[in-house]
């Protein structure tokens, strides 16, 4: 059979569905949860909404400066493709394994299991607790049958072909941005302001809440520092998978002109629905509070019941229904979320089997124009993951290999254009040598701080990055041998 008879990517993917691919993928249960543990880091309403701007400056600077090599190298793969070129096969390789090995497949895994979770919210007959059999230290809840089964749904959803697969993109982000909306529209002109009054008197006063007794302890000078590098954990994971779309690049219609437009108009909205719901957390609930309070004022912003800060703001606008309404809109997003997450990872497998560095089958494209093997694999690791239920573990030890590889992928711009300076550039890296350079600053700032402060996260995440180069020797031999 000839190369020119093979299945092949399907150019499919407009601007709104390229951006919906970005903020449907960003947008899962973060937002409605992280900014409690950050309340509890900084203490302060003033300091926490900066940690919220200094991610969102990274993250859309960040999606700019992709940009350029999107349009440079529109192939599927993405930031794996990226680094291969700049640098070496073996750092898009080290790339790729820790993203299958954990950063998509886990992040896949923690939005199956808060989809199921929720879900039981509606169905309380999905619970952690109803344990429907257990073989040694594996247990399989119902829970765990829902999360499976939503992963399963959508990989065969995305195996049937890219329009199929962005129908469904599109449908659940539109939904869950304007119920978003419509939910931030209540919070300022409908909710309370009793937050706000209350946490006036220490808006700029930054402490760390002891969580167990609420404790204050104020910082100042470089701890406050540390203290905004540790809460941005939090927000740079909430803001994360936007580089999705460059995943698929392959598929994008005229991609030197809408991935760039993707990535900046995905970015910015993403980010401010999540910087406004803080606005709105701060409005309606004191950020302290005391653990243990009887109720949502009492407890504040950094003791909510379960971190779930949404439910808690929501509850003084619709009292008892509160739980279920945010339970149904955490459904959406996640389904929504896992969706462009399933969607995009897909590719990078693909790239990596076209390079003999995974798995042979994963490089071939189904009869639909999509890499249904990769899927199926992806989909057979992150139900692995979601059984051992160490994902949350795994994720909270990757945050740091994030910012490395998108550090060393932005600092690849500055490589290409020392390297092949006269290669087509359609697009150019917004604010450069500026813009890029100083993201580079401050993601080597955080990994910094999170080296000397966040130990027992960030040295596990290096470890699962090194040991992917004895595996990329490995495999290299074993294919040259063959």
């Amino acid at each position: 059979m000839s190369d020119s008879s093979q299945p092949a990517f399907r150019k499919s993917l407009n601007l709104v569905d390229s951006s919906a691919i970005v903020i449907g993928s960003m947008i899962g249960s973060g937002i409605f949860i992280v900014s409690a543990d950050m309340s509890r880091t900084l203490g302060s309403p003033g300091w926490l909404l900066v940690a919220w701007l200094i991610t969102g400056f990274m993250t859309i600077m960040g999606a700019l400066s992709f940009g350029e090599l999107a349009c440079m190298m529109p192939k599927a793969g993405g930031t794996y493709v990226y680094l291969r070129e700049a640098y070496s096969p073996l750092l898009g390789f080290l790339y790729g394994w820790t993203l299958f090995l954990v950063i998509q497949t886990g992040t896949i895994a923690a939005v199956a299991m808060a989809f199921g979770k929720f879900f039981g919210v509606i169905f309380p007959w999905i619970s952690e607790s109803n344990i429907l059999f257990k073989a040694g230290p594996v247990k399989f809840s119902s829970v765990h049958l829902i999360a499976l089964g939503s992963i399963a749904f959508l990989t065969w959803i995305n195996s049937r072909g890219i329009k199929t697969g962005k129908l469904v993109q599109n449908t659940f982000t539109f939904t869950k941005v304007i119920i978003l909306i419509l939910l931030l529209l209540a919070g300022f002109f409908i909710a309370g302001s009793d937050g706000f009054k209350v946490s006036s008197e220490y808006f700029w006063q930054a402490a760390t809440l002891d969580k167990v007794t609420g404790a204050v302890m104020p910082l100042t000078g470089m701890m406050l520092i540390v203290a905004i590098g540790m809460a941005m954990v939090g927000s740079l994971f909430t803001c994360d998978a936007w580089t999705g779309i460059t995943f698929a690049s392959a598929e994008v219609v005229n991609p030197k002109r809408t991935l760039p437009l993707a990535l900046f108009w995905g970015t910015l909205i993403a980010f401010l629905l999540f910087f406004l719901s803080n606005v709105v957390y701060i409005k309606v609930m004191p950020l302290r509070g005391i653990p243990g309070g009887t109720d949502v004022i009492e407890r504040g912003m950094a003791f909510a019941t379960n971190d779930r800060l949404g439910t808690a703001a929501i509850s003084s606008i619709f009292g008892d229904y509160a739980a279920l309404i945010m339970a149904l809109l955490i459904v959406i997003s996640t389904f929504g979320c896992n969706n462009g997450l399933i969607l995009s990872g897909a590719r990078v497998y693909y790239a990596m089997a076209a390079d003999k560095l995974f798995f042979k089958g994963v490089g071939k494209l189904n009869r639909n124009g999509v890499p249904g093997k990769g899927l199926w694999v992806q989909f057979i690791w992150a139900s692995g993951l979601c059984l051992s239920g160490s994902f949350s573990q795994l994720l909270d030890y990757v945050v740091f290999a994030v910012l490395l590889f998108y550090a060393l992928t932005i600092m690849a711009i500055f490589v290409l254009r020392f390297r092949k300076p006269d290669a087509e550039r359609p697009y150019k890296a917004f604010g450069y040598p500026v813009i890029p350079a100083v993201y580079i600053l401050l993601a080597v700032t955080i990994m910094i701080i999170l080296l000397l402060y966040k130990r027992q996260f960030t040295w596990p995440g290096l470890v699962i990055v090194l040991l992917g180069i004895p595996v990329y020797y490995i495999w290299s031999r074993i294919n040259k041998n063959s």
